[in-house]
Formats: structure tokens, sequence, C-alpha cells
């Protein structure tokens, strides 16, 4: 019979692309992913990984048992989910992914508050980004993620995957105390082309959405540094070497020398809370958003009016 952690241990090498990922995901280590996969090659005496430069790729046998560890796997949660609703209280372990931001302003209160209410729940949170959790949710990897669109790239959930909203993050333009915006009630994007700007890299949602948000105001942003994290985004501000858009959401106290002005109309981003649909009735996901909710007003969100 085959055992099913070491499936999941394969579901997670598919997932992830590498060793090193599946074990970051699954809180092992790589050495002990690849005790898994040795394991179970030994016991479908099938080879199941093949080197491929500096990582692996699945054989045809590995992604054909992928197939039947996802089927596995859903079936696994649907049991767990039926056993946690008849205790009626969160139990077992619940995954959660958030975005940077969010991992920093608003998850650290809802774990503490969660452990605090419910210490047979065991919750691991892992930093995601956006364009990557919803489909770790999909693929069973990731039990709960939080995620986040904007006003003018919305955020798709597949077949399968439900959702809710947390509340609306608001966007201000940051810009050097000496800065020619400086002090203004608002400011118009159109009135932008000129600006140095400093965001996010490539493929990021926060880039994406300011080239696009640009463009469609008429123009192509000159993007002068980019920097993954707001601290770093906010240090180059103060060094007078750009503009940015950061949402408010785990930004903290803007530095001497940054100030914030008001865009009309003002760039929104939607936070959301995502799961299996199979998981919905977990009262681990119920109290999970719940907390999610409490807590985003009391970091600033803006509830949802819809």
């Amino acid at each position: 019979m085959l055992d099913l952690a070491r499936l999941r241990a394969l579901h997670a090498v598919s997932v992830h692309g590498s060793v090193a990922g599946a074990a970051a995901a699954l809180g092992y280590t790589a050495s002990a992913v690849s005790q898994q996969i040795t394991k179970l090659e030994r016991e479908t005496r099938t080879t199941l990984l093949e080197r491929r430069g500096r990582g692996v790729a699945l054989t045809d046998e590995a992604v054909h048992l992928v197939s039947a560890a996802e089927q596995l796997l859903t079936i696994m949660e649907s049991a767990e989910t039926s056993l946690e609703e008849r205790r009626g209280l969160p139990t077992g372990r619940l995954s959660v992914a958030a975005f940077a931001s969010a991992a920093r302003g608003l998850l650290p209160g809802v774990l503490a508050d969660l452990e605090r209410a419910h210490p047979d729940l065991d919750v691991r949170l892992t930093e995601v980004d956006p364009h990557l959790s919803v489909d770790l949710v999909a693929k069973g990897v990731i039990d709960l993620a939080v995620a986040h669109d904007w006003d003018i790239a919305p955020l798709p959930a597949p077949e399968g995957v439900a959702q809710a909203v947390i509340g609306d993050d608001l966007c201000d333009l940051l810009v050097p105390a000496g800065h020619r915006l400086a002090g203004r009630d608002g400011v118009r994007r159109e009135e932008l082309a000129r600006e140095r700007w400093i965001c996010q890299p490539p493929g990021t949602v926060c880039h994406d959405w300011l080239v696009r948000t640009l463009r469609a105001a008429g123009y192509e942003p000159d993007i002068r540094h980019r920097a993954e994290e707001n601290h770093t985004q906010l240090a180059l501000l103060a060094a007078g070497l750009g503009v940015a858009m950061i949402p408010r959401l785990g930004r903290g106290p803007l530095p001497q020398g940054v100030v914030a002005v008001r865009m009309d109309p003002v760039p929104v981003r939607r936070l959301y809370a995502l799961w299996r649909t199979g998981a919905a009735r977990r009262p681990a996901i119920t109290a999970a958003v719940a907390a999610l909710r409490a807590h985003g007003a009391g970091a600033g969100l803006r509830p949802d009016e819809t």
C-alpha cells in the first residue's frame, strides 16, 4: 500500500517545482523530502524524479502518481473536515499563505488570537506572492490564503476555491518632502507622467498594477528602481530617488523626508481569504476568516461596502 505522506511529498515537489520548495511548504528539510521520495521509488519500483541541470523533473510515472495523490488528498481533506465539524471546534493543522505586507501588518494579531482561543489548532504561516497563493489553495498545498487584487486587475478564483472579502486597503502616493507635489490635497494619475518611479519587480501584482494604471492614464512609467520590500522603497524615497504608490497595510511609519499625498481617485486593493470549497465546513476555516475580518478593521482596512 502506498504511503500517503510520501505521496504528499511527491505532490508538493510537483506543485513547487523543486525539492527545496516542497520542503519549505511542508515544513520539512530538503533531506527529509528526498528520503520520502526515495522510499516511494522503492515502494513503486519506479524512478519518479530525474535530474535536470540543477533541479529535478517528474517522470511520466510520477505525473500519474501525482494525479492519484490529488484525489487521495481530497478524500483525506473531506474526512478531516467531517471529523472537525462533528467536534465543533477548530482543531488540527491549518496552513496559511499571505503576501508580505499582510503577513507583517495583519497576520501576527490573527495568529495570536487563534492560538489563545483554540489551543488545539496548529496554524502555520508561509509568506507567498498573491500570484502563487491562489493556485496553492486550489491544488491543496495550502488550506487558507490571504491574497489581494487591485481595482483594475481583479483576482481570478478558480473552480473549487471559495473566497470572502476581508477589507479594502487604500494606497497613497509617497514623495520626498521637497517634491513639487508634496502638500497637495489630491493628485490625479495624469499629473505623474514625468515622475521617476520606485516599485516592486516585474511579475508581482503591485508592479503590474502600477504599469497598467499609468498606461491607462496615457503614458509609460519611467521605473528607475525596483525593490520587493516596502522598507527598501521607503529608504529610496527618503533619499529623493523617485516617487512610489504604496498601500497602507503593513507600511509602518513614514521615515523623515517622505510625505504621503492622496490620489484622486484613491487606488484601492481588496484583500480576500480563499479556501477550497471542500473545506468550507471546517470550524478552523470559519474561525480564521472571522479573525482576519476582525483584525482587518483594526489594521485600518476599509470594510466591504457591497
